[in-house]
């Protein structure tokens, strides 16, 4: 490091409150601790343009809960580590800022404030140094930082980032729902116009059926089992006629994780996941009669779509 950059919270000390407070999304990407996101790309491209500007270069995620948010910065991420993000984005560091754990063991806002300050300022203090990789900050569940968001214990914090937003000297992903970014951000139009919104659509059955496919085969390594395009699709389909009130894909993510867990707890390893699994999982989290959810023409059209979807005469994991 040059004398011209001289920062006031030094590098050790930045590395000890990432370490401490939070998660470095590019690093865990890097050593192959996430599954493959699929069916996000749009959203992952808004978010590099956002990042790319000079003036508001800040994005807001907004979702109904299980939709994906985490997971489409987790996409950028693997996007970073992939090398294909344009130059300004070149090995830039995606954090995730653990505000729980950031407040875990304070006793008032004024000592959680103290853990959360340098880490604002160490990461907004390198953005002009042309030798340090950019620092992007992701924030979970921002309407919680807002001053009016009673119940929070991280209540104010947007009052501290505020200055450095308006400097442009932070980048930043928030994520949240729709609702509560209207009821909390918006309320306040300084912040409100430092964040551009994304908006991430609930996955259709054929959008979470190609999520399950990508994801199967990390759950088939932990499980060691394996489970049908068939099964995958019934999952898919049990979840969108009896949890209306959650949202793919972490719905069906959920179920398809669960059924293989039983069916590995009932018949062991080496087998392939059978449909009672399923309906054994679906009836427990629904409250249902497992032996009442099977309908044989249901089931047989969920074939035909498996069919129609791979081609017929692929009938590899059919």
């Amino acid at each position: 490091m040059t004398e011209q950059w001289q920062y006031l919270v030094t590098n050790s000390e930045l590395e000890d409150l990432i370490t401490a407070y939070c998660n470095d999304f590019t690093a865990n990407a890097r050593a192959g601790r996430y599954g493959p996101i699929t069916g996000r790309d749009r959203e992952v491209e808004e978010t590099i343009l956002i990042l790319l500007q000079k003036g508001r270069k800040n994005a807001v995620l907004l979702a109904p809960a299980g939709v994906g948010k985490t997971a489409m910065v987790v996409a950028l991420a693997q996007k970073v580590v992939e090398d294909k993000v344009p130059d300004y984005l070149k090995n830039c560091r995606l954090i995730e800022v653990d505000l729980a754990r950031m407040a875990a063991g304070t006793s008032s806002p004024a000592e959680f404030q103290e853990r959360f300050i340098p880490l604002c300022k160490g990461v907004a203090e390198r953005y002009y140094n042309p030798d340090n990789p950019r620092i992007v900050l992701f924030l979970d569940e921002i309407h919680q930082i807002m001053p009016n968001c009673e119940g929070s214990s991280y209540k104010g914090l947007s009052d501290v980032m505020k200055p450095y937003l308006t400097a442009g000297d932070l980048m930043v992903i928030g994520a949240t729902t729709l609702d509560e970014f209207r009821m909390y951000v918006a309320t306040d139009p300084a912040l409100d116009r430092r964040f551009q919104k994304v908006f991430l659509n609930v996955p259709n059955v054929v959008e979470t059926y190609r999520i399950l496919k990508s994801l199967r085969p990390g759950f088939e390594k932990h499980h060691g089992i394996t489970i049908s395009n068939i099964m995958l699709m019934l999952i898919i389909h049990m979840t969108e006629e009896h949890m209306r009130k959650r949202n793919q894909p972490d719905k069906s993510i959920i179920t398809m994780d669960s059924s293989m867990a039983y069916h590995v707890k009932t018949h062991g390893k080496g087998t392939e996941c059978d449909i009672n699994s399923v309906y054994y999982m679906v009836g427990r989290e629904t409250g249902l009669n497992k032996q009442a959810l099977h309908d044989e023409k249901k089931y047989q059209r969920i074939i035909k779509q498996v069919m129609q979807i791979e081609g017929e005469e692929d009938i590899y994991y059919i």
